[in-house]
């Protein structure tokens, strides 16, 4: 390459550069202080939260604005999940998501009202042509809201890299949010994981509470612990940011002993095919039994998380050569704070009586079916996390139910992929085949919920994710419509719209559909609040006549309710 040339090269390379915002370079998308209510990281169920969730002091309707000049890529308006939300593409690299929204802006509702309209339907994921809303940095783009599987007012934000969609942790971009508080570790867990294991002397894992004291967190009356055989730790901990007493994640957990790091767990970014993965990264049946989420410091064979810089021997320690240990954690938010546990183990041995296992051996990373008469599970490789015997347990049928009861080992036991779950149809009536479906029953308190399935040759069938006790059962009955701007089927309550409240007792609502004056209308449907609301549209509705409403509401399993009304408006 001859000089001229590379200079040539550098200089364009430059320019190229200097046109793009730097990364840290983002707008806030709030006119508010930034406050947060929830991280990023932060452990969800099933999933690691994939943005920060910004408070918008209880309202909705603040203004949101875009991070970074770019343009709309997508459009997705839901009943549930994200709800209303926005995504923008930036010239560098990266994806802006703004959630549960209450309105986009005028021009980009309209375009996606009209595409509801096109094709008849609330739900809509909508790929916007490139150059169709180009905007610019800190420009209105949206209204903050309350939509979809929101608990509260308030914006979800995200960045994300737009090649991969990995979602990126937004609080390294220099947002201007205030956070000196460090970490808090609340406890500490320890997990014998070979058969001659015990902590304590019991092959079972122990969990000690901590204190704070001279600035570092200790164990509760400073023990050293007895351990013996390969073990594994855990650790729960949370942080606090400036401003809100809300839990939330850590940045960074690293884990060392007798001054060599075994482990560390960071997060910087995560893959949205990895995420449910969190329920391997976390003690799922503690969390089952105890609604405390402890985070493992070790990692199963079948945890494919790409979070773990340092790894090794998965985290697994090795401590039979009848010496004491040091243990030291390190925990970190992304600003820096941090917090230190420091305690001492210390290996013995002991005559352990080896416990009996039960049932058969599932590999996680082998394809299994599991039979017994009336019953068949049909298990892929990676299903679970790693290798464990499945107990199983029949019940007879009582008058709730189709057939016998299948208990299938525990609801304490993660399942990562969707697995195929056949129960013997031989007690169900013919006329009720189209309503079958398969429910899991809660084994304290008898209640049941509908996993959906359907049948065929003699099998009811669904794909389910989790295990526990299962059994044929069937909706026969049809939703409920409970009018709220409507009296006696002919006079309007409210002046500007009309709003229904619809649910189901068992299968759940699969569509509905609004008609006034034998056209479609638009009713938003809120499925946290079972509402739907139509609001006149003075683009598409002739008002100063009588007018007909005709709206019909189906479950899964086709039961329909049909409501009809004529009003004045």
């Amino acid at each position: 390459m001859s000089t001229r040339f590379l200079i040539l090269f550098l200089l364009l390379s430059n320019l190229i550069y200097a046109q793009a915002p730097a990364p840290e370079d983002f707008h806030t998308p709030v006119s508010i202080p930034i406050k947060l209510s929830g991280n990023f990281g932060e452990l969800r169920s099933n999933h690691f939260h994939s943005g920060i969730d910004i408070k918008t002091e209880g309202k909705t309707g603040l203004p949101i604005y875009a991070a970074a000049n770019g343009e709309v890529s997508r459009i997705k308006i839901s009943p549930s999940g994200f709800g209303l939300a926005l995504y923008l593409d930036h010239p560098n690299g990266k994806t802006t998501v703004y959630a549960h929204l209450l309105s986009f802006r005028d021009d980009i509702q309209a375009y996606a009202k009209k595409i509801q309209y096109e094709r008849e339907s609330f739900a809509v994921d909508l790929a916007v042509p490139q150059g169709t809303f180009q905007v610019k940095k800190g420009e209105l783009i949206a209204h903050s809201g309350n939509s979809g599987s929101s608990g509260g007012p308030h914006l979800h934000f995200e960045i994300r890299d737009t090649e991969s969609q990995k979602p990126q942790n937004p609080l390294l971009y220099k947002f201007p949010v205030i956070d000196d508080m460090k970490p808090k570790i609340l406890a500490v867990a320890i997990y014998p994981l070979s058969e001659d294991a015990h902590v304590y002397g019991k092959p079972d894992s122990r969990l000690i509470e901590t204190v704070y004291y001279d600035g570092a967190y200790h164990l509760k009356g400073n023990p050293t612990i007895p351990v013996y055989g390969k073990v594994g730790f855990g650790l729960q901990t949370m942080d606090y940011l400036n401003g809100s007493w809300s839990k939330c994640g850590v940045y960074e957990i690293s884990l060392s002993v007798d001054q060599q790091p075994i482990y560390s767990f960071r997060l910087d970014e995560f893959s949205f095919d990895e995420t449910r993965y969190l329920n391997s990264h976390i003690d799922y049946a503690h969390y089952r039994q105890h609604a405390r989420r402890i985070q493992r410091n070790w990692v199963e064979q079948g945890n494919k998380l790409s979070n773990y810089p340092t790894l090794e021997n998965q985290g697994i320690v090795n401590l039979s050569d009848g010496q004491p240990h040091q243990i030291n954690y390190v925990v970190k938010d992304v600003y820096g704070n941090k917090s230190t546990l420091a305690f001492r183990v210390k290996s013995r041995a002991s005559a352990l009586d080896k416990p009996e296992k039960n049932g058969p051996l599932i590999s996680f990373d082998e394809e299994t079916i599991f039979e017994k008469p009336g019953v068949e599970a049909h298990f892929t490789a990676g299903t679970f996390y790693s290798d464990f015997n499945l107990e199983y347990a029949k019940k007879p049928a009582n008058n709730l139910y189709y057939s016998p009861l299948h208990k299938l080992h525990n609801d304490r036991l993660p399942v990562h992929h969707s697995y195929l779950l056949k129960i013997k149809a031989d007690e169900l009536p013919d006329s009720l085949q189209p309503k079958s479906l398969i429910a899991v029953i809660d084994e304290k308190s008898g209640k049941k919920w509908s996993l959906g399935g359907a049948y065929k040759d003699g099998w009811v069938t669904a794909r389910i994710r989790q295990m526990g006790t299962f059994a044929i059962s069937v909706d026969t009955v049809a939703p409920t419509i409970r009018p709220l701007s409507i009296q006696g089927r002919k006079s309007l309550t409210e002046k500007n719209r009309i709003r229904f409240k619809i649910s189901d007792d068992f299968s759940g609502i699969d569509s509905y559909r609004g008609e006034i004056d034998g056209q479609w209308v638009l009713f938003e449907y809120d499925a946290k609040n079972s509402l739907i609301t139509y609001s006149f549209d003075k683009d598409r509705f002739q008002f100063g006549k009588q007018h007909q409403l005709n709206l019909t509401v189906t479950d899964n399993k086709g039961n329909a309710t049909k409501y009809e009304a004529t009003f004045y408006r």
